[in-house]
């Protein structure tokens, strides 16, 4: 129980520091915009606290199967970081800002191609958007990006390479899938392929349909701004960890599926060899 309540309260900083992060190095745009940055924290300490803490699952999957979310706060967590960094260094720059935004500028130039996920959130700015502006926003499209394609593979060689998750003992479909209806009509293997390829596929498509659905948005209303450095940061980490995070959970639920035909099959072969005897 101390362990738990330990592990459910340290979860929660991690993330309540990860919801801060931007805020403390860079400035805010409203004049309560630290109070809603701090209630915000709060909100999610609370929500990851309660949700780790309880031994009943509610929205959270696979939090007894390692390393799944731990990947997701991981990858999550360095494209805010990185992003904060090269966005103060057009505030306050540092040795340090530098660095990230000559790394970042590496890798926009080549994550930056006609026809890319990066090159589609570019045009999506407005006409009169600044050449500055456009930089850093093509930088920090590449990075967060590129941050999410290395949290995937991490996730496939998990997947492929260590067995997961047969190697965290085993696999409880009800804490680890709890928005998913086992009893629910049609077989158990067949709905988890049909959500897994489902999944990715929408988490393939989707860095791709973002800036043309905003685009398109913004011909009929207010053209989305991203002048501000936490507004940028944000929708640049949603628009990346999103996709990569349904793809992840495709790739799992794939995966779960294969593992019951596995169990399935292993089941069926011992019965026939006692028929058999």
């Amino acid at each position: 129980m101390i362990a738990r309540t330990t592990g459910a309260a340290i979860r929660g900083l991690l993330v309540a520091l990860m919801v801060l992060t931007p805020a403390l190095y860079l400035p805010t745009s409203t004049s309560n915009g630290t109070e809603i940055v701090v209630f915000l924290a709060i909100l999610a300490f609370i929500l990851t606290f309660s949700e780790y803490n309880s031994a009943f699952p509610s929205f959270i999957e696979f939090r007894d199967a390692p390393p799944v979310n731990r990947l997701r706060f991981v990858g999550l967590t360095s494209m805010i970081t990185f992003l904060t960094l090269i966005c103060k260094n057009v505030y306050a720059p540092t040795e340090l800002t530098h660095a990230f935004y000559t790394i970042g500028l590496m890798v926009a130039n080549v994550a930056d191609f006609p026809y890319s996920p990066v090159r589609l959130v570019v045009l999506m700015l407005p006409a009169n958007a600044s050449a500055p502006l456009i930089e850093l926003v093509r930088i920090s499209a590449g990075i967060a990006y590129v941050a999410a394609l290395v949290t995937i593979a991490s996730f496939a060689y998990a997947v492929k390479w260590r067995g997961w998750p047969t190697g965290n003992g085993a696999f409880n479909v009800w804490t680890n899938l709890p928005l998913f209806d086992p009893t629910k009509g049609g077989d158990v293997v067949t709905r988890l392929q049909r959500d897994g390829r489902l999944n990715i596929m929408i988490g393939v498509l989707l860095p791709f349909l973002i800036p043309a659905l905003i685009k398109l948005i913004s011909e009929f209303g207010s053209p989305i701004t991203l002048s501000n450095p936490q507004t940028l940061i944000w929708t640049l980490s949603a628009w990346a960890f999103l996709p990569a995070s349904m793809i992840m959970r495709g790739m799992a639920t794939i995966r779960v599926a294969n593992l019951i035909v596995e169990k399935r099959r292993a089941y069926s072969t011992t019965e026939t060899s006692r028929q058999t005897a």
